[in-house]
């Protein structure tokens, strides 16, 4: 049984489709049809809506208070076990009493809206966004409107009327209705969904038991990856086993030498701890996918669906990274140099899982830098991704982690350390050596990203980037202690 709330109504739903998609349910089901679909790949952002969750919010003295965090999301890619114990927001529920909501007066008035076909979706991300504490900048704006697309109005009077919106806030029936809000969910008898076909085990002992019960049920959490297959293939599961309950599975630890991410934890909820200690990824990371494909997708699963092409295992490649692995008697763990063995294949055997993804800290010497190509900035694809991890000392290489995405069958590591330990970094003779052996590791395909030719010209494009880029960090930083060293001799000498 699924128990949430669908607006201010509450729902308990016990799902005899596996794979029911939240658009479906709406649109099918409950006939809310604000919601449209326009992709069903949670690209276009047509089928925008916003959960809202309890979540801590913690003050100056320390003391967490509960309070609703809202986040936008792609119904179209979403199964119906990521409402549970969540209110489900739709478009229709934002005016009330023959009112509009702000942000839905806002694209009134700033002509944000043509055919009306894409409106919804992006009044659901504005709705998300005038809901967040921060304040917002254009920036901010384009990447909470990054999901949704466009094809009539243009994008100008669309920020210029979420600016607008979030920049005069004021209490909307949402916010007046908080606490209330707030109880109905803390009251929801939110159990496990074990006799159905989808699913929602709460722990490791009923993860492992769902798992022998179904042995060929697949494990998702976000469903961002999985769900394209309903969707795009139309293809029916008979039964599945939703992560997103599993508490063993959504923590975030940050340890004496490294960070240990659970596996179920929505990258949205990772990020922050990310950037934090990882700074140089942070154009990656914010150009996976999309805001809302990134408040569900995960980790884990960008990492046990073993695509050449997901944007992260070539950063765990770099890192020297270990996966967790766990199958609710014995856990193990695996180098995410070992963990990926063909295409779409993994060192995972059967009944295991992924428990978290540990990615150790940076040395005070390192150079960690991310490149991903795509053919769109935003919401794509990479075409070539190449992550570089440089370990430097007095300009000689003490360690160089690397990891590629799109240019094998697998996320894929070539031994550069071998080759380049020892060598002074800024010497070309280094650079050609690392060229030469990219030059030969690789035998890439043709597909609609990209040619082998062009895939194999931009490793090396971006291998000489790099080299490029951290000798020029590394000439800034002599550059600044030496000047330092001067000033501290002249003041010493006055």
């Amino acid at each position: 049984m699924l128990s949430f709330l669908l607006n201010d109504k509450l729902i308990n739903f016990s799902p005899t489709q596996a794979d029911l998609t939240v658009l479906d349910y709406l649109r099918e089901h409950k006939k809310l049809t604000g919601s449209k679909e326009g992709c069903a790949s949670g690209d276009c952002g047509a089928c925008t809506v916003v959960l809202a969750e309890v979540a801590q919010k913690t003050h100056d003295d320390k003391t967490p208070t509960p309070k609703l965090q809202y986040r936008a999301i792609n119904s179209c890619i979403t199964f119906m076990s990521a409402l549970q114990g969540k209110q489900l927001i739709t478009v229709e529920q934002l005016a009330k009493d023959g009112e509009l909501h702000p942000v839905q007066q806002s694209m009134v008035e700033h002509h944000g809206s043509q055919c009306g076909f894409c409106t919804p979706g992006f009044i659901m991300s504005m709705f998300a966004l005038y809901h967040q504490d921060t304040p917002v900048n254009r920036d901010i704006v384009n990447h909470a409107l990054s999901g949704n697309l466009c094809r009539c109005t243009g994008y100008r009077p669309i920020i210029d009327a979420t600016l607008h919106a979030c920049r005069h806030k004021q209490a909307d029936h949402f916010s007046l209705n908080e606490q209330h809000t707030l109880k109905q969910l803390q009251n929801l008898n939110v159990s496990e969904n074990s006799t159905s076909r989808l699913l929602t085990p709460f722990n490791r002992e009923s993860l492992k038991n769902a798992i022998q019960s179904h042995p060929t049920a697949p494990l998702f959490a976000g469903s961002t990856d999985l769900a394209l297959q309903v969707t795009q293939q139309l293809k029916q599961f008979d039964y599945l086993i939703s992560l997103s309950q599993v508490q063993e599975l959504k923590q975030l630890q940050v340890q004496d030498n490294g960070l240990m991410i659970g596996a179920a934890l929505p990258l949205s909820d990772i990020e922050t701890s990310l950037l934090t200690y990882f700074p140089t990824l942070a154009e990656l990371v914010s150009r996976f996918a999309s805001h809302p494909v990134r408040n569900q997708a995960t980790l884990g699963g960008n990492v046990a669906n073993a695509s050449p092409i997901g944007d992260l295992p070539p950063v765990l490649l770099a890192l020297n990274a270990t996966i967790h692995l766990d199958n609710g008697e014995t856990r193990r763990s695996v180098k995410a140099a070992d963990f990926f063995l063909a295409y779409r294949q993994t060192a995972m055997q059967q009944g295991e899982w992924i428990e978290g993804i540990f990615l150790p800290f940076l040395s005070n010497n390192s150079h960690l830098q991310a490149y991903k190509i795509s053919k769109r900035m935003e919401d794509d694809i990479s075409a070539v991704c190449a992550v570089f991890n440089l370990q430097l000392d007095d300009n000689k290489v003490t360690a160089l982690g690397c990891g590629f995405g799109g240019v094998a069958a697998t996320p894929a590591s070539i031994e550069l350390e071998s080759l380049l330990k020892g060598k002074t970094w800024s010497d070309a003779a280094t650079f050609e050596l690392g060229k030469t052996l990219l030059s030969s590791s690789f035998e890439p395909i043709d597909d609609v990203r990209a040619s082998k030719e062009y895939r194999q010209q931009m490793l090396l494009s971006l291998w000489h980037r790099f080299w490029l880029q951290t000798n020029r960090q590394s000439q800034v930083i002599a550059t600044r202690v030496i000047s330092c060293s001067s000033h501290s001799a002249e003041v010493k000498h006055a």
